[in-house]
């Protein structure tokens, strides 16, 4: 994979087009998991889409240029952040610059960027720790799951989970191969 994206990417950010520190960073959340899915990133760009509040403002000017990517999953990263950053101004100028098909925008929203906070779905485990998509949970007690035979075992860790993005209480994972929907009262994030 990360061959493949250094040769999409000419071995350089697909952000910023840094040329040190790249990794593969997954576009969450993913679907089939393969190259599309996927940009090729520096260590400064993944550490500030991942914690919010640590953005640089001036070095995600960037996105002037990578919004305009032919890859869908650069459009979704660069989406994202602007609509992070769009309370500074130049940031929401280039999003209302930005087009995207239906879909796009749905994988782009899909993880609450973009909504103010006071209308973003927060998931939440039996601790309050925020879940987020692709987290990995531990179930706190056995679940019969409605519909089957199926009980799903206290102690059973459930990876890669997704977010349902109506209901603060509700998760998806799957289960001995069987993709079920768990309450994250009965959660513990990993």
């Amino acid at each position: 994979m990360e061959r493949q994206l250094n040769k999409r990417s000419g071995s350089q950010c697909e952000l910023c087009a840094a040329t040190e520190n790249l990794k593969v960073y997954a576009v969450l959340p993913t679907q089939k998991g393969g190259l599309d899915e996927n940009i090729l990133a520096c260590a400064t760009c993944i550490d500030q889409i991942e914690n919010a509040g640590n953005e640089d403002l001036n070095h995600w000017r960037c996105l002037n240029d990578s919004m305009w990517s032919e890859h869908t999953a650069v459009q979704v990263v660069a989406w994202r952040m602007l609509s992070r950053l769009r309370k500074n101004g130049w940031p929401q100028e280039l999003l209302e610059q930005m087009y995207l098909d239906k879909d796009t925008l749905a994988w782009a929203q899909a993880t609450g960027e973009g909504e103010d906070d006071e209308n973003k779905i927060i998931h939440r485990d039996v601790n309050g720790v925020i879940l987020t998509h692709g987290d990995s949970v531990v179930l706190i007690k056995d679940l019969k799951v409605k519909g089957s035979s199926m009980v799903a075992k206290q102690g059973t860790s459930v990876r890669n989970i997704r977010l349902d993005h109506e209901n603060a209480e509700y998760i998806e994972g799957k289960v001995d191969g069987q993709q079920i929907v768990i309450i994250t009262q009965y959660v513990k994030k990993i």
